[in-house]
């Protein structure tokens, strides 16, 4: 484990404006998204205080937050077993204080006396008050006890909602669920896709090449003040997500659509590779970052905002590339609240909405035109399933299967029906991967 800086001091200058305590945001962060199932990212960009931090206080409260939410499990048993009786259904801030408290000192290893008085203090300016000696003994028995009580907890069992982790062990078996798990404790690293040269690149982001030309960078700071970004050198794009639009083969002078496209890494990759690119996603929202990376980057592409199962195209696609919406169960490495925002019931109704969405991509493919489908989802039902439930409901569709040759140096990803999957702790020594399920499919010529 890292030791972790605590945030810049208070300014010098007694007149000066005194800045927001980072921890108050996270506190008010994690109610968000606890509380509220709000998404941690929306919460992050919408928060005003963020910005006007320091860069260090910033991350301090960025990577506070992400740990709280990736370990809460641990933290959330850790903190009961110096309970001598369950906090009250209201005291909701008060575990939550107690969590990032336990969060500093066990796993960001923030010196204790840090950690516990700021905590306590968090108590003390509230109307919190009240449970301030509760706070300072919890921590301080963590302390004394807490580093050997978390040396036997099973991490990766812990930190994962039940009806997920007995999903995993029924599709994958014990050995890979655990791994699994373990691999979505580790903050993921920074992966970027290139519209030149990835070796110059590699050399200019001090970044390694991965086996599918993907760059990944490790460690934090401000991605936008890195050489390229500017210019729309490049972007942002795990290493599993850049796979789908890779199958589609050549695509030069083609029309393609990416359907459910927002935010757009892959239909900014079939636009470099020379397609003829319409984006449909229904969110004007999410469909403004794409926007700007078109601008950025100076390609052109077709948006429609509009929902994709409704949609009819002027004319047959040559190939589509279908992102359905999903779980999102295999990107929890890079959003540790995922865990916390779905349910079992989720996967019953996305993998409704997913098959809905299949059959209306399969309606706009020309004759011998490819369909991409990919979700970014753990759950056979959204993946595997989903082909065998197309191919059975009759359309006019065969697979068409991916090889080794089009996956070198990850042939491990390869299944039998010559399908992908991918799992977070694949390249584990070199930092995993978001976990993606990548079908081909033709329409006979």
């Amino acid at each position: 484990m890292t030791r972790t800086p605590s945030p810049s001091s208070r300014p010098a200058d007694p007149r000066a404006p005194r800045p927001a305590d980072p921890r108050v945001i996270v506190l008010d962060l994690l109610e968000a998204v606890l509380g509220h199932k709000k998404l941690l990212d929306e919460v992050l960009d919408s928060d005003q205080r963020l910005p006007k931090l320091s860069e260090r206080d910033r991350g301090f409260a960025r990577l506070l937050v992400a740990t709280t939410l990736r370990r809460l499990g641990q933290l959330d048993t850790l903190v009961d077993r110096c309970l001598e009786r369950p906090l009250p259904a209201k005291a909701v801030r008060v575990r939550n204080m107690l969590r990032i408290g336990a969060a500093q000192l066990l796993i960001l290893q923030t010196p204790p006396h840090a950690a516990i008085s700021t905590t306590v203090d968090l108590a003390k300016n509230s109307s919190l008050a009240g449970f301030s000696k509760l706070i300072n003994a919890v921590l301080r028995r963590l302390d004394r006890e807490g580093r050997a009580w978390m040396a036997e907890q099973d991490a990766a069992q812990l930190n994962t909602p039940a009806w997920l982790w007995e999903s995993w062990l029924q599709a994958y078996g014990v050995e890979t669920a655990t791994a699994i798990a373990g691999a979505h404790l580790l903050e993921a690293p920074v992966d970027i896709t290139v519209a030149g040269d990835p070796a110059l690149w590699a050399e200019r982001l001090q970044a390694e090449i991965m086996p599918t030309g993907t760059l990944r960078r490790f460690g934090g700071g401000d991605i936008t003040q890195l050489p390229g970004f500017a210019e729309g050198a490049w972007w942002v794009q795990d290493l599993a997500a850049s796979l789908p639009a890779k199958l589609m083969g050549p695509v030069k002078g083609k029309r393609v659509a990416d359907l459910c496209a927002a935010p757009g890494g892959k239909a900014l990759q079939l636009a470099v590779a020379g397609a003829d690119v319409t984006a449909v996603d229904r969110s004007a929202k999410r469909m403004i970052r794409f926007r700007r990376n078109l601008e950025r980057l100076k390609l052109a592409a077709t948006i429609v905002e509009t929902d994709v199962a409704g949609w009819t195209p002027p004319a047959p696609f040559d190939a589509v590339l279908l992102d359905a919406p999903c779980t999102a169960t295999g990107t929890f490495r890079r959003h540790p609240d995922g865990p916390h925002q779905k349910g079992p019931g989720d996967v019953a109704y996305l993998a409704d909405q997913q098959h809905m969405l299949l059959k209306a991509a399969a309606d706009m493919l020309k004759p011998g035109g490819i369909l991409v489908y990919c979700v970014c989802s753990l759950e056979p039902q959204e993946g595997e399933g989903q082909i065998d439930r197309l191919l059975a409901s009759g359309v006019t569709l065969v697979r068409d299967p991916i090889t080794a040759a089009e996956v070198p140096g990850l042939e491990q990803v390869l299944t039998a029906q010559g399908e992908i999957r991918t799992l977070p702790h694949y390249l584990g020594d070199k930092g995993g991967m978001d976990a993606f399920f990548i079908a081909r499919l033709r329409r006979p010529a």
